[in-house]
């Protein structure tokens, strides 16, 4: 057995080309089929987070001894913790994976149809209980999906151009929750908004799937299986790896501040700033956070590219953050969150794009890309879980809404700050 530079352990003693560093620039067509099947994933995720699970936990909370929050927080928090254990595990799983199609592949065609599948089910959810056994359903589904999505970008896009192809597929995730968001809210009911998203789930990872051959990892390349092993490798030691412990909390810290802002915004629209049409008000908002984001995104990750630094990207894209964050607590008027979400979308497009090429460039091993990156992800999961437990008692008893967008700009700016304790990239 033979150690590779990056410590990945190989039975033949060569490097298949599954396990080997990428040198070959990816082009513009394969670019946009894996963002077209990211975006298509984040649309099956968004159109129920935004307006079809909060719809459905409005309808189910009378006479369930629950409020609107709370129901639609345990639900939310169920599902995150599905996926926070979910993307790691079909990450490993696809990392091991020497089907003739590929190691990633398989994931995103099943991920996505149980995907689909799931939301169909989740529609006919008549309670607290289905609603919530429906939406851990999807999560399960969709981040094996995810995960091997992810997965790919170390695969086969070399370090240079990681950057770009981040900054398409953030792209592709911003649009995939404007196009969810849309798709709930024009489709005509909720069965109608869940029929919406699960076909364009299903159809948009087809491009990818059948135009894109994927690398195969041979079975001899397999490394030995034991639980043992297979379990002890989702423990990626900060002490060891200080530079992905310190990527990982960052990127905690500004995704549960930016959860925290979207969990609650079409209450804070009908019950605050009582907007005549908060469905509506929800849509306005993320298409103009889409629009700024969309600006950037690409820009950002290019522009990290050609200068061959990470780092104050994303610091500065987190300050801005927290600054816009901020002014949600202190200027509660529609105009004011028009802007906040103008000024979101600026920074978390730079962000997006930025920390994803800080986070391929930190892995330890080739052949742990899958499950590594589905390790880095839980700080995209854990805010789910964390948010509805924070934001429902600061919205109930701690303060309310203005409280409650202070204390993300905080969280935030905290993210911001700890980017600079990361060493090994500039």
């Amino acid at each position: 057995m033979t150690a590779r530079d990056d410590g990945t352990e190989t039975p033949t003693g060569r490097t298949p080309a599954a396990l080997a560093e990428p040198v070959e620039p990816v082009g513009r067509g394969w670019t946009a089929a894996l963002a077209l099947a990211n975006g298509a994933i984040w649309v099956g995720w968004f159109g129920p987070l935004q307006i079809l699970l909060a719809a459905q936990a409005g309808d189910f909370a009378p006479g369930s001894g629950m409020s609107k929050e709370t129901m639609l927080a345990w639900v939310t928090g169920a599902g995150a913790v599905v996926s926070l254990l979910a993307n790691p595990f079909f990450g490993a799983l696809s990392d091991r994976t020497t089907a003739p199609s590929g190691r990633r592949t398989p994931w995103i065609l099943a991920g996505s149809a149980g995907g689909a599948l799931s939301l169909v089910l989740l529609a006919r959810a008549d309670g607290v209980w289905s609603l919530a056994a429906g939406w851990c359903l999807v999560q399960l589904t969709l981040n094996a999906a995810f995960a091997a999505v992810t997965a790919a970008v170390p695969d086969r896009v070399p370090r240079a151009q990681r950057g770009s192809v981040g900054g398409w597929l953030g792209a592709a995730q911003i649009l995939g929750v404007v196009g969810g968001t849309g798709l709930a809210t024009v489709a005509g009911g909720t069965g109608a908004g869940y029929a919406a998203c699960a076909v364009f789930t299903a159809a948009g990872v087809l491009p990818y799937v059948l135009r894109h051959a994927d690398l195969r990892l041979p079975r001899q390349d397999r490394p030995p299986w034991s639980w043992r092993g297979f379990l002890a490798g989702f423990w990626l030691s900060p002490r060891r790896h200080p530079d992905l412990g310190w990527a990982w909390l960052t990127r905690f810290l500004i995704n549960l501040s930016n959860s925290l802002v979207l969990l609650y915004l079409l209450y804070y629209l009908r019950d605050r700033l009582h907007y005549s049409d908060p469905d509506q008000g929800v849509l306005i908002l993320t298409a103009v956070n889409s629009l700024t984001l969309t600006a950037t995104v690409v820009t950002g990750g290019v522009w990290s590219d050609r200068v061959g630094r990470r780092k104050p990207f994303v610091v500065w894209s987190g300050v801005l953050m927290a600054v816009a964050t901020a002014g949600l607590a202190g200027w509660q008027t529609w105009p004011g969150a028009v802007v906040a979400a103008a000024v979101l979308g600026v920074g978390f497009g730079v962000f997006t794009s930025v920390d994803f090429a800080l986070m391929t460039d930190v892995l330890p091993k080739a052949l742990d890309r899958g499950k590594d990156l589905g390790v880095i992800n839980v700080a995209n999961a854990l805010p789910q879980v964390a948010a509805p437990a924070l934001a429902a008692p600061i919205v109930t008893y701690l303060g309310g809404y203005r409280v409650l967008y202070l204390v993300a700009a905080v969280i935030g700016l905290a993210g911001a700050v700890l980017v600079g304790r990361i060493r090994g990239v500039d």
